[in-house]
C-alpha cells in the first residue's frame, strides 16, 4: 500500500474528526445533547484524561493541571512513535492490512492530540454558553485543552429488577461510554490487528494471492 493511500486515510479520519469536534463546540453547550434515535444522541462533553475519563491525578500524588501536561507530552511522544511505525510499515511493502490498521490508529490519535494540545488556547469554555473559535479569553492553555466527545449509544437503557442481588433498582445503560471520530478509528485499527492479526503481520504476497482467489 503506498504512501499516498495511507496519507489520504489519516487526512480524511483527521477533517471528519476535527470538523466534527468543531461543529459541536460551536453549537452545543456543555451537556447539551440531541436525540438523533433512542439508541443514538449526540452528547456534548469534555474528557480532560485519558480513556474513560481517567486522570493521572486520580492515581499519582499530583494536580490536574500536572497530570494534564504529563498526559499530553505522553501522546505526543505516542503519536510520533505510531508515525514512525506506520511509515516504517509502509517503507518494508507490509501488508495493505496493517498499513489499513497503524493508519487509522494514527490518525485517531492525532485527532485527539490536537484537541489536547490547541484547544485550550483556541476555544472559550462551553459552561452555559457556545463556545467562540479564536476566543479572545481561551479556557486554558497549550498542552491543557480538552477532548470533546459527543457520540453516545445507550442502545439498553433501563433498571436492574429489585430481585437481582447487589445491583436490584439500579440504572443499567449499555453502552455508556461517550466517544468521538478518532477514538472510532483508533479502536477499529486495534479490532483490525486483532481479528485479522495473521492477515495484517503475515506475508504481503500470501495477502494478495488470497485477495485475487476471493475475486475469482
Amino acid at each position: 500500500m503506498s504512501l499516498k493511500k495511507s496519507l489520504f486515510i489519516v487526512i480524511l479520519i483527521l477533517l471528519i474528526d476535527q470538523l466534527s469536534k468543531i461543529y459541536i463546540k460551536t453549537h452545543f453547550v456543555l451537556g447539551e445533547s440531541i436525540e438523533v434515535f433512542n439508541w443514538f444522541k449526540i452528547l456534548f462533553i469534555e474528557n480532560e484524561g485519558a480513556a474513560w475519563g481517567t486522570k493521572l491525578s486520580d492515581i499519582l500524588p499530583i494536580s490536574d493541571k500536572a497530570g494534564k501536561l504529563v498526559l499530553t507530552i505522553f501522546r505526543l511522544f505516542a503519536i510520533v512513535g505510531i508515525g514512525y511505525w506506520l511509515w516504517d510499515n509502509i517503507k518494508k511493502n507490509a501488508s495493505k492490512t496493517l498499513i489499513i490498521a497503524v493508519s487509522l490508529i494514527f490518525a485517531g490519535a492525532l485527532g485527539n492530540i490536537l484537541d489536547s494540545v490547541f484547544y485550550g488556547v483556541i476555544f472559550n469554555d462551553s459552561y452555559s454558553q457556545v463556545a467562540t473559535m479564536f476566543a479572545a479569553e481561551p479556557y486554558g492553555s497549550i498542552f491543557h485543552g480538552k477532548v470533546v466527545d459527543m457520540l453516545y449509544f445507550p442502545m439498553i437503557d433501563t433498571v436492574w429488577p429489585e430481585w437481582v442481588p447487589m445491583v436490584g433498582g439500579n440504572t443499567f445503560r449499555f453502552f455508556e461510554p461517550v466517544f468521538n471520530i478518532a477514538d472510532m478509528a483508533i479502536s477499529t485499527g486495534v479490532g483490525i490487528l486483532i481479528v485479522f492479526n495473521k492477515k495484517a503481520f503475515g506475508d504481503p504476497s500470501n495477502e494478495a494471492k488470497m485477495n485475487k482467489s476471493d475475486q475469482e
